[in-house]
């Protein structure tokens, strides 16, 4: 490369660098609750540079919690096994058998995998459970789904000790019953319940589509709740992204600040979102 070249991309970097600034410390203290999806972890590449993304983040003062899915792992592993799951509605009913992969898929493969990435990128990752430290308890949330669970207290004590040591927690959405079973829950809803408990200034719900989109397919950069309930009720938004919606709803009602749907394969999703003007994805807000 030329001189010149060379030059100028450390031009562009310095550039880059000095427009991120007020971003950061705007972000600084505050608590970014990220869901990573089991479709956006995609390759080791991508993973080391979600984990990259993630330790700049603490680096620069901000909270970031990670909360993450695995749904294709444990699909994977059930057929493995030879695991024949039942539906009801479209819904996988999580019974005894079921319910020890999803905790040995979640708790061990996954958790363990994102923590060790972060650890490699030169930060400091714990892998915790929803049932750790009584921080999610849930109620059974049909019984004819079996062990599903729907958080109903949060105690997320763990996690404020975790920020004062600069340690990112990285949870499996499981939760313990008032009974002790142990219940498999909706990796957006444990995202949503925990960045709730935690007044969080942001939840990125990372997925594998760009954001919410209008009619002609193009996507809605800023929404406001009420938008989008109107968007559900006229059959806009649809399918897959209503229970993503429906999370957002219920963590800006919890007092989440904003939440932010995007596309978690794209490469620095988080840091465009966080310290960028243009963003990424759909922002939804309380109005």
């Amino acid at each position: 490369m030329k001189t010149q070249d060379m030059n100028r991309d450390w031009i562009a970097t310095a550039r880059t660098l000095s427009q991120a600034l007020p971003y950061m410390q705007r972000y600084t203290g505050a608590t970014v609750v990220i869901k990573l999806g089991g479709h956006a972890m995609g390759s080791d590449e991508a993973m080391d540079s979600f984990a990259n993304d993630v330790v700049l983040m603490r680096q620069v003062g901000v909270n970031p919690v990670i909360v993450h899915g695995g749904g294709p792992m444990i699909n994977d592993m059930l057929k493995r096994l030879d695991i024949q799951s039942e539906f009801v509605n479209g819904k996988r009913v999580t019974d005894a058998a079921t319910m020890e992969v999803v905790e040995m898929v979640l708790s061990g493969v996954v958790n363990k995998r994102i923590v060790q990435a972060i650890n490699r990128a030169g930060g400091k990752a714990v892998g915790l459970s929803g049932k750790d430290a009584n921080l999610i308890t849930c109620d059974q949330t049909d019984p004819a789904l079996g062990l599903v669970g729907t958080p109903a207290q949060m105690d997320p004590t763990i996690l404020s000790t975790l920020f004062e040591r600069s340690i990112i927690p990285v949870i499996a959405p499981l939760g313990s019953g008032q009974n002790g079973e142990t219940f498999n829950i909706n990796g957006d809803t444990a995202a949503g319940a925990i960045a709730g408990a935690l007044k969080a200034d942001r939840l990125l719900l990372l997925t594998d589509v760009s954001g919410v989109k209008n009619a002609d397919g193009d996507v809605l950069t800023e929404l406001t709740a009420d938008q989008i309930r109107d968007l559900t009720a006229d059959g806009t938004i649809a399918g897959g992204m209503i229970p993503k919606t429906e999370t957002a709803l219920d963590a800006i009602a919890s007092g989440v600040r904003a939440v932010v749907i995007l596309d978690g394969r794209a490469p620095n999703a988080c840091l465009l979102e966080l310290f960028t003007d243009h963003g990424a994805g759909s922002i939804i807000r309380p109005r």
